[in-house]
């Protein structure tokens, strides 16, 4: 399976996805800092992997440090959680890790731990949580199947695979379980312009695997869907509001359009700890905005004028109205999300 991110030695290893598809280099990471860089960066991306990112480096951090004390232990990882919170806004399972992180400190510190012990805590926990996002991708894939057609054209936007995560991927997820279920499944991938997510990771990644890709510009879409050769739309998720509007790489809300228009089914495939049952719509979802030069630019060459303004959300928000279904590690949800979303909670894992 693809190491995206995983502990080596006294440090946090993560391939290096701002380089893919032309090499494979992985960025070593020695302090919390330089994890909390490579989140900010896009060294690692999607919101699962950026949650076990950020518990890795909250753990790591907590290694490096010298605090002989909890106390002073314990305010050296408030200024640890706080750099990683500050990485990048709308993933959900950032701060899901680095409250489930906090959760841990504080029991062990109410049991008594000494500093130490509450070290090796994090560092379980941490380790942890990359486990059992890899298995939450593997049930929710083997969910998500039950939803391909034996032979299925499918539609995805954005990178929701092995790199998004710990492992195995959430739409790609679902992808994978179909396929290794013995169905023919062929995957249109959007470019998604403007970091490529499409074009240079879901494709590498099912290339890898076997899997028939097609790359397709963004904006060719509609008429793919128009043509017939679009039988049902998978994609991930970064934040998933209370009545099931969901915040996506930018560009989701319109394949979602495109898809209801054609009568095409729209799933979105994340696990819970992308739903944010605090947060009831969307539009109470930041949104980041990113690098103009992420716009401008194709590496070192300049697309646009200088002088003209630029914007870059990194996300939009697909009203629930839009959403056929939710795949999650504990089943499927289904409209009306207000009830279904918190019923899929309340089920047992």
């Amino acid at each position: 399976m693809l190491p995206t991110i995983e502990r080596k030695d006294d440090a946090v290893v993560m391939i290096d996805q701002r380089k893919l598809p032309s090499a494979e280099v992985y960025v070593t990471c020695k302090t919390a800092l330089q994890v909390a860089k490579a989140i900010k960066t896009m060294v690692i991306r999607g919101a699962p992997a950026i949650g076990v990112a950020a518990a890795m480096g909250i753990a790591l951090g907590m290694r490096k440090s010298r605090a002989t004390g909890t106390k002073q232990l314990a305010t050296e990882f408030q200024k640890t959680c706080n750099l990683m919170a500050a990485t990048r806004p709308t993933a959900v399972n950032l701060f899901w890790a680095i409250d489930r992180m906090k959760q841990t400190f504080a029991e062990a510190a109410h049991a008594g731990c000494s500093a130490d012990e509450i070290r090796q805590r994090l560092d379980d926990d941490a380790l942890r949580i990359h486990d059992d996002d890899v298995a939450n991708c593997r049930a929710m894939g083997a969910h998500g199947a039950t939803l391909v057609p034996d032979t299925a054209n499918v539609l995805t936007h954005c990178n929701a695979g092995a790199l998004a995560t710990a492992g195995y991927g959430t739409a790609l997820g679902v992808i994978r379980a179909a396929v290794e279920q013995g169905k023919k499944v062929a995957v249109l991938a959007d470019e998604t312009r403007p970091f490529l997510q499409g074009a240079r990771l879901t494709a590498w990644e099912l290339v890898k695997d076997g899997i028939d890709t097609t790359v397709i510009t963004d904006n060719m879409a509609a008429s793919m869907m128009r043509l017939g050769h679009v039988d049902l739309v998978v994609v991930g998720a970064d934040r998933i509001a209370a009545n099931g509007d969901v915040a996506n790489k930018v560009g989701t809300y319109g394949v979602a359009v495109l898809a209801k228009e054609h009568g095409i089914p729209f799933y979105v495939a994340a696990p819970l700890s992308t739903v944010d049952l605090a947060t009831p719509d969307g539009e109470q979802i930041p949104i980041e905005e990113r690098s103009d030069r992420e716009v401008t630019h194709v590496g070192s060459s300049r697309l646009t004028p200088e002088g003209a303004r630029v914007r870059n959300p990194a996300f939009d928000v697909t009203p629930a109205t839009y959403v056929t279904a939710i795949v999650t590690e504990r089943g499927i949800a289904r409209p009306p999300y207000a009830s279904s979303l918190a019923e899929v909670f309340r089920r047992q894992s």
